[in-house]
């Protein structure tokens, strides 16, 4: 499905308004996270954890165990109420931790964190991951939970353009399960959180309901190492996580190697 339809669909555009998205809410992606996300960032670590059954700290630890060992300068993006900018930071305390986000409703959770365990290595910035830029480069940038809703294209050259010769670049997020069974049972879950937490807390009823519809038409996991591959970045590889639940996509700038490497699809992997 085209992504201008995808995005129409959830914003409960009419089908016959001919507009574009653009000119009825301004920047329709942003739009979209606003739709999901206002008024769910008391709830939101909580929700994250019991919704995924505790798996999300397993894959953020997945995550962090992919930063390369010799990184000293590492950015966060969608960094939201700081789960994984902290568990970097507690995992590399000798390294500069730039976390990013663009909900000021998410970032002062995040603020208020650290303020309850003070960081020195981490810093927040209110940014659309998209638009951030920095002078100084970075040895990783990484991201959770943030692919499905990027403009790919954009936030992969300004990646790009801020990783430093040979840095990485993690990105994580949720997955359609490519086996009939386990799609059944992705679907029937999500069914069950949309007449169980979405009823109980309404705040999240535009998630429950919006996010599997979200999942099931973007595309983001075969246009990623495209994306990826046209920026002349190497070693690509994707990485399934927890019965395809989830992946993990990794990448290299160039450095001193003079070819690129084809995409390699990991064979699936536990979130251990």
């Amino acid at each position: 499905m085209h992504a201008g339809m995808v995005l129409r669909r959830l914003l409960k555009i009419d089908a016959n308004t001919s507009a574009p998205v653009e000119t009825l809410h301004g920047d329709p992606r942003i739009a979209l996270v606003s739709q999901f996300f206002e008024g769910t960032g008391a709830t939101y670590d909580r929700m994250v954890q019991w919704a995924t059954l505790g798996i999300d700290r397993l894959w953020k630890r997945r995550m962090v165990r992919a930063i390369p060992a010799d990184a000293r300068r590492i950015l966060d993006l969608a960094c939201g109420t700081g789960i994984s900018t902290l568990a970097i930071a507690r995992a590399r305390p000798d390294a500069e931790i730039v976390g990013v986000e663009l909900r000021e409703e998410y970032l002062q959770f995040a603020r208020e964190k650290l303020e309850d365990e003070p960081r020195p290595n981490i810093s927040l910035v209110l940014s659309r991951a998209e638009d951030y830029t920095s002078a100084v480069p970075f040895d990783c940038i990484s991201s959770s939970y943030l692919a499905k809703y990027a403009e790919l294209p954009r936030l992969i050259a300004a990646n790009r353009a801020m990783l430093r010769p040979g840095g990485v670049l993690l990105m994580h997020d949720f997955t359609l399960p490519p086996n009939p069974l386990l799609r059944v049972i992705w679907r029937a879950y999500f069914k069950i959180m949309q007449h169980t937490v979405a009823r109980a807390l309404p705040s999240w009823r535009e998630i429950y309901f919006g996010l599997p519809r979200l999942i099931e038409a973007t595309q983001w996991i075969t246009e990623l190492p495209q994306v990826l591959r046209a920026q002349g970045f190497e070693d690509i590889r994707v990485e399934y996580l927890t019965l395809y639940g989830s992946a993990l996509v990794t990448a290299r700038t160039p450095d001193s190697r003079p070819t690129a490497r084809p995409v390699t699809p990991a064979r699936p992997a536990d979130s251990r």
